[in-house]
């Protein structure tokens, strides 16, 4: 036995597409030069984790992931602190109405700004 992807840590990833960082990612297609596919996290969907850094597509990608990690990611609406996070438009981070719940807002974050997010997974 061998751990292929340990939960809770960070992830190393191909974007299939260009991504963010400081944007959720989510699962795209198969794997891809022997590491899991992403790219950007379509609005209340679930998610793979947070984009590190800036990636084009092909190039690998650091995910942040983990439940009770918390991450900053870009604020796509004023966000209060202990409200649900789920995915907005271009992968931000926006309170929970309709989609997915993928983490929970450990502070206060205005619209263009950084949120804290703590991960459900």
């Amino acid at each position: 036995m061998r751990d292929r992807f340990n939960p809770g840590t960070n992830l190393t990833a191909v974007a299939t597409a260009a991504v963010s960082g400081k944007t959720f990612v989510s699962y795209s297609g198969p794997m891809r030069y022997g590491n899991i596919a992403v790219a950007t996290a379509p609005a209340g969907s679930a998610v793979a984790g947070v984009a590190k850094y800036d990636a084009d597509q092909d190039d690998l990608v650091g995910v942040a992931r983990g439940s009770g990690r918390v991450v900053t990611v870009l604020a796509g609406a004023a966000i209060t602190a202990g409200t649900g996070i789920e995915v907005g438009e271009d992968g931000t981070a926006i309170p929970a109405t309709t989609g997915t719940v993928v983490g929970w807002a450990a502070d206060d974050a205005t619209a263009g700004a950084d949120a804290l997010v703590s991960l459900a997974h």
